[in-house]
């Protein structure tokens, strides 16, 4: 038995099963997709009855999603964690354009696409070509510039 004929045999029932644990339609494709993949470097999987092969498809979904939700906790408790108000720092739009003048265009053109085009590290990240998890970080460094400049300035 290949993975294709694997698949079509039990496509109903993962997909019935990703859908009944994800939030969207998509995300349960992606989590069947994972498995499929995950699938393909288990070949002693072939081997089994069906009820275990499909026992272990839909440990695989679940423990895929309880993987990437722990991710989007993480990602999201970080970002709260640096996230910086302009309302809080209390300065007008002409301010915050000096304040970004004192940034590099790379660092002024994250803060601007995060705080005013309210995208996300990972949509910037794809519009500069780098990893969210970089971007992330050259947020908290710029982040972190802002917020020295502001202290100093009210001293």
């Amino acid at each position: 038995m290949e993975a294709s004929d694997l698949y079509e045999k039990l496509k109903d029932d993962l997909m019935r099963f990703a859908r009944s644990l994800s939030r969207h339609e998509q995300e349960a494709h992606d989590l069947v997709q994972d498995a499929i993949v995950k699938s393909l470097s288990e070949p002693q999987l072939f081997s089994l009855p069906d009820y275990k092969q499909r026992a272990w498809f839909f440990r695989v979904i679940k423990n895929k999603l309880i993987d990437e939700l722990r991710k989007e906790q993480r990602l999201t408790e970080w970002e709260e964690e640096w996230d910086f108000s302009i309302h809080e720092a209390g300065v007008s739009h002409l301010e915050i354009a000096e304040l970004l003048s004192h940034l590099s265009q790379e660092s002024s053109d994250i803060i601007f696409k995060k705080y005013w085009l309210g995208l996300s590290s990972q949509e910037i990240g794809e519009q500069l070509g780098l990893p969210a998890s970089t971007i992330r970080y050259k947020l908290h460094l710029a982040i972190k510039r802002l917020r020295t400049i502001l202290e100093e300035e009210k001293e």
